[in-house]
């Protein structure tokens, strides 16, 4: 009997269907959170990645002259910051020179007032205690007693006033002294200031010239520039017929026979610039590329910070920032004559000023497409370009 139950356990054993063994484990949950965040961080790293590389691209295709500008009012800003410290320093040294020479001063009339104590001294070291005494004695009558009693207080107040006058000497040097170490301190702090400075006036002109060398090496690079400074061009002629038309309109202050007159002056206009003629007017041909542009302007080379002045009478229209032309300035002559004076370090005019032949409008700099302090000189009239050097006086 029971070796039958035996058996008929084991046959429903064996007969039992696969489906009814028990389930697999599930997977844990906190393994499928963990899979679907390290999905999510990948998708995270390839979006900015392709962000990266979008920004990349988009800065390789970013203005030229946009760029170049940037980095002019990056490099102005160090400049403008160097010279202010610039100031402080000088001012510095002058209080130094002038802190020093109080200082001789003073200690030469110490000294002067320590010789006459010591000569003093000795004076009444000889004659001894009873000196004013013997002096009353002498007295021939009441008068010479009271003309000697005046005169020994005259001299008391005179050794007082001299003793006096040391002391406040002395205190006089001691406080001179400390502001003189102040005065340095200052100074010294002042030259670090300087140091620092420079390296980022010298940090903001290296990025502008890895720019300009790219325009100058890089054909593609100097194209897109040169296209840019096609769409400043005509956006200033569009300003020059805006200028005309507002003169016409408004009967600007200048009279009308203002144009007549620097008409006439051909061959006789004053130089905007001292410095030298480094690019002509017209068509000019790339050393590297070979191919051409049209210069409707020149080129003087001059020191950085000299000054540029007007080639005639005339009133300030323009005098801002443009791509690619830098700081620029823009001077109505009248009837449609108009002169433009770019790359500027800064002006010394303002919109609306009137000008006078020779006058001094602002100082040469290396702003917009340059690479030196240059002037970039042109002359229209009517809005066309015409050539300077036919215009300006010859130089001898």
């Amino acid at each position: 009997m029971k070796f039958r139950l035996l058996v008929m356990l084991a046959v429903l054993v064996v007969s039992v269907p696969a489906w009814a063994s028990p389930p697999d484990r599930a997977e844990p949950l906190s393994d499928k959170i963990k899979k679907e965040q390290q999905a999510l961080d990948k998708l995270k790293g390839e979006i900015q990645e392709k962000k990266r590389k979008s920004d990349e691209a988009q800065r390789k295709e970013a203005s030229v002259l946009q760029s170049i500008e940037e980095a002019d009012h990056r490099l102005k800003l160090r400049r403008d910051e160097l010279a202010k410290v610039n100031t402080k320093l000088k001012q510095k040294d002058r209080e130094l020179e002038v802190t020093n020479t109080a200082l001789y001063r003073l200690k030469n009339r110490i000294e002067e007032r320590q010789g006459s104590i010591r000569s003093r001294l000795r004076v009444m070291y000889k004659e001894g205690p009873e000196a004013q005494a013997k002096l009353l004695w002498g007295a021939r009558d009441y008068h010479d007693f009271m003309e000697r009693s005046a005169l020994l207080l005259w001299i008391s107040r005179r050794e007082y006033q001299m003793l006096e006058g040391y002391r406040a000497d002395l205190a006089r040097l001691e406080s001179t002294d400390a502001k003189l170490q102040s005065v340095r301190g200052e100074l010294l702090g002042y030259q670090r200031d300087i140091a620092d400075k420079l390296a980022e006036v010298r940090e903001e002109r290296g990025h502008k010239d890895h720019l300009l060398a790219r325009v100058r090496g890089e054909k593609a690079f100097y194209e897109k520039a040169v296209g840019e400074l096609e769409k400043s061009a005509q956006r200033l002629e569009t300003l020059l017929r805006e200028f005309e038309s507002r003169r016409k309109a408004t009967a600007s202050i200048r009279p009308d026979a203002a144009g007549e007159v620097l008409g006439r002056l051909k061959g006789r206009l004053v130089w905007p610039s001292d410095g030298e003629v480094v690019a002509l007017f017209g068509r000019q041909k790339h050393p590297k590329f070979d191919t051409y542009v049209q210069r409707k302007g020149i080129e003087i080379r001059a020191s950085q910070g000299s000054i540029i002045r007007s080639v005639f009478d005339g009133v300030v229209v323009f005098a801002d920032w443009m791509r690619g032309y830098g700081q620029l300035a823009i001077v109505d002559h009248g009837e449609g004559y108009f002169s433009l004076y770019a790359h500027a370090s800064k002006f010394l005019v303002s919109v609306g000023e009137a000008v006078r032949s020779h006058q001094p409008i602002g100082e040469i700099g290396d702003t917009g497409l340059t690479g030196e302090s240059t002037l970039y000189f042109e002359l229209r009239q009517g809005g066309e370009a015409l050539d300077p050097l036919l215009w300006l006086a010859k130089r001898r």
